[in-house]
């Protein structure tokens, strides 16, 4: 939002006050002044041009000698209406226009050009646009001294306030009356309101123009009616002002309705009176209606939609945009005025619908102070009286049904101290108040304030009060004190302790990690989809690839994944820790895990090896067994969505699915990623046994190794449970070293290899009693798993 301090000097006295300091001051009080911009350029005269001649090499450029008041030198321009006898705008060399644009001398194909001749979209006072950049250069008036400065003389000597709004403030401050309340409030000043005063004619609106309300979401409308108007240029301080807020200037009429939006806040209409007829009736629109508006554009409305209509036609989209067949041209002599209040919503879902959000639209949505309602249709009246030479009907046609209720709160010093923890006295209560303009009745020690209807943003409620006090009297005056009061040791519990206790331990086994949107694309969301519930789509997203509530946080990591490899980035290995969300009201916290490339074994070594299947799986494995699940978990062979089906599988807990891990589809990503995503509300709805201290045995293992070959189709789980089950008490531990296939093996078999320990924890084994288990093993696996024993 773009404040024109000049402007709001005509309701608060600025005399002597320092604007940078002031700015300070306000985003102290909370209301963020982002930029301070003044139009001040350096090396910027008024030129006159002597003389304009082709250029020798150009069928559009043209050489011209200017006189700048001490000088006269040349110039090469291109603007289509520079000549001669034209008063104009001289960026000189030096000159710094605005995106650092500095003019320097040049030669121009072969011309000399010392300077540069402007138009005013190139000072960044005016918008660009395909009308703005046909007009070409700026033309001054014959007035217009040549030496001296061209901001000056175009009354564009002004300083502007770029602010940040918090959503609180975008109602009040979006206005220059509701920022000088602001900047008055920050200086202890009163604020002047602009004159509305009007000299009527005896003649009525009433009997003249009726309104009718036909839908409750119109609770406010007034209507006014000003006869026999001019259509000429504005006048100048208009003009500058509508300029430094960054609107276009385009008549007296248009402008004036600008200009009072951008005073109050409050957007008005203006119809053709003789387009319009006698009668007005605010409906809500029928579905699939049709009408035109003043951009030349056929809208299709729908039932939601608000419209103004003579009683047969629309004529208005309200609070969006006027229709063409009511527009205000220059042959236009009566004007109907509409100060009107609708339904925020119905507002916003019209012009987000239509996609017509303009600087109007934007004010209905965030709300209306009534009062301003009836004050800016006085304004533009007095406006039109004044620039236009308009003649203003008396009377004005009200509809009001808009339920006036006071806000009153109670607040105490106490209130104040203990909610801030600081220590204003009275006084200072008193003075914050004073300054607000906020009202009160003191009772005691209780003060019964009265928040104006201005401040839409406060609440009738001590708290929001407290926040108005304390902001004014200063944030930064809040002195450093230490917490008084016992402490205890905080620790985490439940999801959120076994969350961080994951996260430790991936963190230590070398993954780092990450932090995504949870919003992702409609195409991101056709990956890996398991076990899902209802998405949830956002009505109105910010972008094309913030559209749904992820259910998996995997997509989210492959872009991750591609950012780093886009930055040479070959060894990926990451991790997120977050919620998703399914069926509107239900969520889950999921583990996902993405790796590439190679993965660092031992940090002291630099030992690294390939990510494959079998390293994901490992860590997976670790992370079970580190939170108290060994034993109890399996990996099933599946086909998961988005998932290579020859490398992935699903993750089993007692039985019961809770996630999945493989390689991504090569039609997915072609590179060798590995992914696991598991669900971290399973884990933790399992009751884990205490972990019991097992001393190391004193005794040696027997390490023994052997190799079967089996049907392709056979898992490694299934003939690790059969030697489980065969090697009994004193098999302790079984790794697999080796999975082959290729010479020597059949083509619909594999070779796996594993190494089997055997111990007992009281004694001694000798090779005797190994071997008649290591022989049972044999016998058992060849027997029920169809398996050969490889030599």
């Amino acid at each position: 939002m773009a404040i024109s301090m000049n402007w709001v000097k005509d309701y608060v006295d600025l005399e002597g006050v320092d604007l940078k300091d002031l700015a300070n001051k306000i985003t102290k009080a909370g209301v963020n002044v982002e930029g301070i911009i003044s139009n001040k350029i350096d090396n910027l005269v008024i030129g006159y041009v002597e003389e304009c001649e082709m250029h020798p090499d150009s069928d559009h450029l043209h050489v011209c000698k200017v006189n700048l008041g001490d000088k006269v030198t040349q110039i090469v321009c291109g603007a289509p209406n520079v000549r001669k006898g034209l008063k104009v705008i001289v960026a000189c060399p030096g000159a710094v226009l605005p995106g650092d644009f500095e003019i320097k001398k040049s030669t121009i194909r072969g011309v000399e050009s010392n300077g540069m001749i402007c138009a005013l979209y190139e000072l960044g006072l005016e918008e660009k646009t395909d009308e703005t950049y046909s007009k070409g250069i700026e033309e001054l008036n014959d007035d217009a001294i040549v030496g001296e400065d061209p901001i000056k003389y175009l009354g564009l000597d002004d300083t502007i306030y770029n602010l940040d709004l918090n959503p609180n403030r975008n109602i009040d401050c979006t206005n220059h009356i509701g920022f000088a309340y602001e900047v008055a409030s920050v200086l202890g000043k009163k604020v002047t309101m602009p004159d509305v005063s009007t000299n009527p004619i005896k003649d009525s609106i009433k009997g003249k123009f009726t309104v009718e309300v036909d839908t409750e979401n119109c609770t406010l409308y007034n209507a006014k009616l000003v006869k026999d108007v001019v259509i000429k240029e504005s006048p100048d301080f208009i003009k500058q002002r509508l300029v430094a807020a960054g609107m276009r200037p385009i008549n007296n009429v248009v402008d004036i309705s600008n200009y009072v939006m951008l005073e109050y806040g409050q957007p008005l209409h203006f119809f053709d009176k003789d387009k319009l007829g006698d009668k007005i009736v605010v409906r809500m629109a029928h579905e699939n209606e049709k009408t035109i508006t003043l951009d030349g554009k056929e809208r299709t409305l729908n039932e939601k939609d608000v419209v103004i209509t003579d009683g047969e036609k629309t004529v208005c989209i309200a609070g969006v945009m006027g229709g063409a067949n009511t527009e205000v041209d220059n042959n236009t002599k009566n004007i109907l005025i509409e100060a009107a209040i609708f339904n925020p919503f119905n507002i916003r879902y019209t012009s987000i619908g239509l996609d017509l959000r303009s600087e109007a639209s934007l004010r209905y949505e965030r709300g209306l102070n009534y009062e301003y309602t009836s004050l800016a249709l006085e304004r533009a009246c007095h406006l039109l009286e004044k620039y236009a030479d308009g003649k203003v009907l008396s009377d004005t046609i009200t509809v009001d049904n808009v339920k006036k209720v006071v806000k009153e709160a109670t607040v105490t010093l106490d209130d104040v101290n203990n909610l801030l923890g600081m220590e204003l006295t009275t006084k200072d209560m008193e003075n914050s108040l004073n300054n607000l303009g906020f009202s009160y009745e003191k009772t005691g020690n209780s003060y019964l304030v009265t928040i104006p209807n201005r401040r839409l943003d406060v609440e009738a409620n001590s708290a929001d009060l407290v926040e108005e006090i304390g902001r004014l009297y200063g944030y930064d005056n809040i002195e450093s004190k230490l917490p008084i009061g016992p402490t205890k040791p905080g620790k985490y519990v439940g999801n959120v302790a076994f969350r961080k206790l994951v996260s430790k331990r991936l963190r230590s086994l070398g993954l780092n990690e990450t932090r995504t949107y949870t919003l992702i694309s409609e195409e991101e969301n056709k990956l890996f989809d398991y076990n899902r519930g209802n998405l949830i789509k956002l009505p109105n997203p910010m972008s094309s690839d913030k559209v749904i509530i992820r259910q998996s946080i995997l997509p989210s990591l492959l872009k991750v994944v591609d950012y780093n490899k886009a930055r040479n980035v070959k060894d990926i290995c990451i991790y997120e820790i977050a919620n998703v969300y399914y069926n509107e009201m239900d969520e889950d916290t999921k583990i996902a895990i993405a790796m590439r490339g190679n993965y660092l074994v031992n940090n002291w070594s630099g030992v690294k090896v390939k990510v494959d299947f079998y390293l994901l799986k490992g860590i997976v494995e670790n992370i079970l067994d580190y939170l108290g699940f060994k034993n109890r978990y399996s990996f099933v062979v599946n086909e998961i969505n988005s998932m290579h089906p020859g490398m992935s599988a699903e993750i089993l807990l007692d039985r019961e699915p809770i996630g999945f891990l493989g390689r991504v589809h090569p039609n997915v990503k072609k590179d060798d990623i590995f992914v696991a995503e598991f669900s971290l509300n399973k884990l933790t709805s399992k009751n884990v046994k205490p972990i019991k201290h097992k001393e190391p045995s004193k005794y040696p293992e027997i390490n023994k190794d052997l190799a079967f070959v089996v049907k392709k189709e056979v898992t490694v789980g299934e003939l690790m449970t059969q030697i489980k089950k065969s090697g009994g008490r004193l098999l302790t531990d079984i790794d697999v070293f080796d999975v082959y296939v290729g010479e020597n093996v059949k083509e619909d078999e594999k070779s796996i290899a594993f190494s089997l320990t055997f111990a007992d924890p009281t004694r001694t084994l000798n090779d005797e009693e190994v071997m008649q288990v290591f022989n049972k093993i044999i016998n058992d696996v060849e027997t029920k798993m169809n398996a050969k024993l490889r030599g």
